[in-house]
This record gives C-alpha cells, sequence and structure tokens, in this order.
C-alpha cells in the first residue's frame, strides 16, 4: 500500500493483484491438499498402500507452490524483498530458506515420479484413454 507506480498505489495494478492472486491461490490449495492427505491418514493408516504417493505428491506441490510465492512476493518489495533487514526481511528470509525442506527426504523429482509410480499402479495394463 506504500509503495507508489504511475502515481496510483502498487496492489492497484492488475499485474500485482495476479501476482497476489497466484499466491493466495498456492497457499489455499497446498492447505486443501494437506487436509486432505491428513484425513486420508487418519481414516486408513500410514500404511494404506497409497497414501506415500498422496505424501509424496503433497511435499513436491507444496515445495513448487513455495517457490511461486517467494518470487512473487519479491517480484512485488521490490529492493526490499531481498534486504535482509526493514521492511523485506520477512520476504528475504522466506526466499532464502523455503528450498531447505524440499531437500528433506527426497528432491522434488523424486517425489514427483514416486506419487506417478503409486497413481500407475492402480491403471489395469491394457487400459486404453
Amino acid at each position: 500500500m506504500q509503495r507508489k507506480v504511475f502515481g496510483k498505489p502498487l496492489v492497484e495494478q492488475p499485474v500485482i493483484r495476479e501476482k497476489l492472486a497466484q499466491m493466495f491461490a498456492a497457499i489455499e490449495m497446498a492447505t486443501a491438499m494437506l487436509y486432505e492427505v491428513t484425513h486420508a491418514m487418519n481414516k486408513m493408516g500410514t500404511q494404506s498402500a497409497d497414501i506415500g504417493g498422496r505424501i509424496a505428491l503433497l511435499k513436491y506441490t507444496t515445495t513448487r507452490q513455495c517457490h511461486l510465492v517467494a518470487d512473487n512476493a519479491v517480484q512485488i518489495f521490490g529492493g526490499r524483498g531481498v534486504t535482509n533487514t526493514g521492511m523485506g526481511r520477512c520476504v528475504e528470509v522466506f526466499s532464502r530458506a523455503y528450498k531447505v525442506p524440499s531437500v528433506y527426504g527426497g528432491s522434488e523429482e523424486i517425489m514427483a515420479d514416486l506419487s506417478v509410480r503409486q497413481a500407475i499402479k492402480a491403471y489395469p495394463k491394457h487400459a486404453r484413454l
């Protein structure tokens, strides 16, 4: 609300509202997936055949959404988004640290591969699309 571009607050620019909408949607989607996987674990238990793939997909999705949020936040904050003091401090810390959890338990590519392999197991070998 403080930054002005072309005489208007930054938030009045359509491209900024689009970035905010992307960030909101990413967070909502990851949260919904987390609730769904948690519910599935409570209902089916952690030893269910497909829970590992769902957890892997949740991890992959969450880390990808964190990348989108960090990138958009730095773009919106501009120079403040890369300074480790002042108003952009939280954005800088997040954009520097969001990648760390993506390494726990395997890389994003490994998690994506695991989730797809788990999903394919349930399909008949001779299924036609």
